[in-house]
């Protein structure tokens, strides 16, 4: 089972905005070799943090209106949203170690 969860447009007030957790979204596209190659580690994050972080994936392809809501003009990119308000950003494949030292801040105590 996966730990980090499919949002879809007519989810994300729910599964983010309302979250009690900080959440983590990895904004993506199936055709995107950045997006395809971050992917193990975004699953591996949402595993190692789980309870302390929610991990989400947005496909842009079939949610265009948050992407475009929240300015994405870039794929990968990943937002974390913290009670209900975007607090931090990055564009491009990452390394997992650098994905982990932008959440730090935002993580809850276990």
């Amino acid at each position: 089972m996966q730990d980090f969860i499919e949002i879809t447009d007519s989810e994300f007030e729910e599964q983010v905005l309302n979250s009690d957790l900080p959440v983590l979204i990895d904004v993506w596209a199936p055709w995107c070799g950045p997006c395809r190659a971050i992917a193990p580690a975004i699953e591996q994050i949402a595993t190692e943090y789980k309870g302390r972080i929610k991990v989400g994936k947005l496909n842009v392809d079939d949610n265009a209106e948050t992407a475009r809501k929240y300015g994405v003009a870039s794929i990968p990119a990943l937002m974390i949203f913290k009670d209900g308000k975007p607090v931090k950003g990055i564009i491009g494949a990452i390394p997992k170690e650098q994905i982990e030292d932008m959440l730090q801040p935002f993580l809850v105590e276990a």
